[in-house]
């Protein structure tokens, strides 16, 4: 009698499945964000493991306990999940400061932009006369 495999190489991943004994200690932030990625991405540990020529082990070692990654893995994971360095590090980007209106004015400006054109276009012809009516003065 001959033995048939049991599971295919043609099977996706699917990261609804369970594989394993679940760990006992917690993911650390950059683990999960690792794993997140790695999902979101639709890849296995195995997948990821052969993008960067390590094991498979190494890559759940990444996923539960690593704090941080090597300069060579993270370009690789970032350009693996399409995503900055920064991104996969968890790093929070510049904010960058908008050079229009503050406060208020910016709030009427956001409202008027949800109006039709044509109301749009009187608005600004209003706002207009009137600054330059106040820079007249």
């Amino acid at each position: 009698m001959q033995a048939f495999p049991v599971t295919s190489q043609l099977i996706p991943y699917n990261p609804a499945m369970l594989t394993g004994r679940p760990s006992k200690r917690k993911r650390t932030a950059l683990g999960t964000r690792l794993s997140a990625l790695r999902e979101q991405a639709g890849l296995s540990q195995q997948a990821v493991a052969d993008a960067l020529g390590v094991r498979q082990q190494v890559v759940a070692y990444l996923e539960r306990q690593a704090v941080t990654l090597r300069p060579e893995h993270a370009t690789a994971m970032a350009k693996l999940f399409k995503v900055s360095v920064s991104e996969l590090l968890g790093e929070e980007p510049a904010k960058i400061r908008g050079t229009g209106p503050v406060g208020k004015a910016r709030q009427i400006f956001e409202e008027v932009s949800t109006l039709p054109r044509h109301h749009q276009e009187q608005i600004v012809r209003v706002v207009s006369a009137l600054v330059a009516q106040a820079k007249a003065s």
